[in-house]
């Protein structure tokens, strides 16, 4: 598959950032810094958008700026004014089944729960990448999901996720530049903790 659009979902405004839920906007802002690309707003595609290449592949990095539950309808305006595929798109977001800071790229699988994502197979349908960002699991399985993701991170969690930005950019140019599958080996190499195993048994 061929990258040409790469999104990082998240919730628009001052209040979101730095939560859970808005990792992927942290994601993509890295990559842009990284790639010296500069956002622009484009109403008509809803979204925050940066154009730039690396090596010879013309991207478009964008951060759907219409809420997290409706990050498809953003996205999907703008794959089908591109005329690209969902195979041409690779979608960055939060997991709570992953431990902090852990990371994972797929292709295949449900929402799991996630609105963004669901959004997103309901507007293009499979076929999309998936760099999966571990937030950690709620600490009481009677604690609200949503005010979950919506919450902070601590001050030593967000300094593991400081640390870990670098190599999350260095996996990203790894997917533009290798096949899919080549990258995904070498992203998914650690296997999942005890904690993700159980985490996954229960989806």
């Amino acid at each position: 598959m061929s990258i040409a659009v790469i999104a990082g979902l998240g919730n628009p405004g001052s209040k979101y950032r730095h939560t859970r839920h808005n990792i992927g906007f942290e994601v993509i802002e890295a990559l842009a810094d990284r790639l010296g690309a500069k956002w622009k707003a484009q109403a008509k595609f809803e979204s925050e958008i940066a154009e730039t290449t690396h090596g010879a592949q013309r991207l478009l990095l964008v951060k759907p700026q219409t809420f997290m539950n409706n990050s498809g309808r953003a996205l999907g305006a703008l794959m089908r004014y591109r005329r690209l595929d969902p195979e041409n798109l690779l979608l960055i977001f939060d997991d709570i089944t992953l431990d902090l800071a852990r990371c994972k790229l797929s292709l295949t699988g449900s929402a799991g729960g996630h609105n963004g994502v669901a959004d997103m197979l309901s507007q293009l349908g499979p076929g999309f990448g998936r760099f999966r960002v571990g937030v950690g699991a709620k600490p009481h399985k009677s604690m609200d999901l949503a005010d979950y993701v919506l919450s902070q991170f601590s001050t030593e969690e967000r300094k593991l996720l400081a640390e870990q930005m670098p190599t999350y950019v260095a996996h990203l140019l790894r997917i533009i530049d290798s096949d899919f599958d080549t990258a995904m080996n070498t992203i998914n190499q650690r296997n999942a903790s005890e904690h993700e195993r159980n985490q996954n048994q229960n989806l």
